[in-house]
C-alpha cells in the first residue's frame, strides 16, 4: 500500500506544491453587490467543502450598463454598420473590470466599448492572440467611428 499524502506533507521542491496562490478576476453586471463580495464568494467556497481556500478582494470595480435604446448606441451601431456592412452585436453591460464606473457613473457620461476580438482568441490569457483580420477590421471600425463623429460635431450631444 502506498502512502497518502496531502499537501502539507509534500516538500516544496517536490513536484506538487504544498501550496498554491492563484490571482483571479471576476466580471460581474450592474446589481451585483460588490460590498458583499468576499462574502458571497466565502459561502460559495465553503459550501463546496473549500474552507482552507483563502478570498481577499482587492479591488472589485463596478460594472456599468448603456440602454440599446441610448441614441449613443444607435449612432455608433450606424457608423459601425455603414465601416463594415455588417450589424453589430449589442450588449448593454461592461463586467466591472474596466474603471468605466469613472466615466458612467461619477461623470454621468454615456460610454459605447467596441472590442475587438474574436470566440477563440483567449483574451487576457498567456496565449491570447489578435488575427490580422480581426486588427484590420478593428481599426477600419474606429476610424469610421471618429470620422463620423467629425462629420457630425455637437450632433449627440445634449
Amino acid at each position: 500500500m502506498g502512502t497518502v499524502r496531502t499537501g502539507r506533507d509534500i516538500p516544496d521542491h517536490s513536484a506538487i506544491p504544498g501550496t498554491a496562490h492563484a490571482d483571479v478576476q471576476l466580471r460581474f453586471v450592474v446589481g451585483t453587490d460588490r460590498q458583499k463580495l468576499e462574502q458571497t464568494i466565502r459561502a460559495h467556497l465553503d459550501a463546496h467543502a473549500f474552507p482552507m481556500v483563502e478570498v481577499e478582494l482587492l479591488q472589485a470595480v463596478p460594472a456599468t450598463r448603456l440602454s440599446p435604446d441610448s441614441p449613443w448606441v444607435h449612432w455608433a451601431t450606424a457608423s459601425l454598420h455603414r465601416t463594415t456592412g455588417k450589424p453589430p452585436a449589442i450588449l448593454p453591460n461592461l463586467g466591472g473590470t474596466l474603471p468605466n464606473d469613472a466615466f458612467a457613473d461619477i461623470l454621468g457620461l454615456p460610454t459605447v466599448w467596441v472590442p475587438h476580438s474574436h470566440p477563440s482568441c483567449a483574451q487576457h490569457a498567456p496565449d491570447e492572440h489578435l488575427l490580422g483580420t480581426v486588427a484590420r477590421e478593428a481599426l477600419a471600425i474606429m476610424a469610421g467611428l471618429f470620422w463620423d463623429l467629425g462629420e457630425s460635431p455637437g450632433s449627440m450631444c445634449p
